[in-house]
């Protein structure tokens, strides 16, 4: 079921994603060499929690933890982890879901750990401009597959990168998981029509090599997470997204002067 927000609902996501954006922001000062994959979800954590803000992901589907924090090859779903410290040069894609008030937001970011290689750099660049190639195409009246077709298009055809397939975005609110799936690839012209009121996840995760993953799982635990089938570099970006008359509204903005035309 798809649920239609008021502009009430949609300013009540937009302050729930002021804060996460927060927490990116202030990840962006806090990531370096040397630091552990578990000093970023002790940082998450406190921030949402100092806004009076929930971290939603804890007890989604089982999950403990308040960021997934996914390094290189991995894909998605990492779990922060106290003995894994970040290294000079590594990229470190960190995704979290906070609930302020009854309303979501959900925002993925990849951070350079220190300096990082071209090829790093320039997959994070593409994947970031993949994000908002899609998001240009979250407008009244056209359909899912017109934000997948711009993410693919771009990523695969002009780059030569892999597009993740098995992961994808969805609806947002009320929970973190709503309908419908909203792909990073796919047809344009094709899907269901986007209606104003609509609030959705825009994330493509980006390779240096195959679109595949594989699924591993935690030492000593049950969880399952996702890594490259070719052991390829990751990144992935995700914005909270509300489709309106005005054009689609970033609800988790980090900069009002890049997303000026998205407020």
């Amino acid at each position: 079921m798809i649920t239609i927000k008021s502009e009430r609902e949609i300013e009540g996501m937009r302050k729930s994603g002021a804060v996460l954006a927060g927490v990116h922001l202030g990840l962006r000062d806090l990531i370096k060499p040397g630091l552990s994959s578990w000093e970023i979800e002790k940082f998450a954590k406190k921030y949402i929690e100092s806004h009076g803000a929930i971290a939603s992901q804890i007890g989604f589907d089982g999950y403990k933890y308040a960021t997934c924090v996914s390094i290189n090859n991995e894909v998605a779903h990492g779990i922060p982890r106290k003995g894994l410290m970040l290294k000079e040069g590594d990229i470190v894609s960190v995704d979290m879901c906070v609930e302020l008030d009854g309303y979501q937001s959900d925002s993925c970011w990849t951070y350079a750990v220190g300096d990082v290689s071209d090829k790093r750099q320039k997959l994070m660049d593409a994947t970031r401009k993949a994000l908002y190639l899609g998001i240009d195409q979250a407008v009244v009246g056209n359909r899912i597959g017109d934000i997948g077709a711009a993410i693919q298009q771009y990523t695969e055809d002009e780059l030569g990168y892999g597009d993740v397939r098995e992961l994808i975005g969805h609806g947002i609110q009320p929970t973190i998981h709503e309908s419908p799936s909203v792909p990073n690839y796919g047809e344009a012209g094709q899907g269901l029509r986007l209606k104003e009121g609509m609030t959705i996840t825009i994330e493509p995760m980006i390779t240096t090599g195959t679109w595949k993953i594989a699924s591993e799982q935690v030492p000593n635990d049950s969880w399952i997470y996702y890594v490259t089938a070719d052991d390829s570099d990751c990144a992935q970006y995700e914005h909270t997204i509300a489709i309106t008359a005005d054009g689609p509204k970033i609800l988790t903005s980090q900069d009002p002067d890049i997303d000026q035309k998205y407020l």
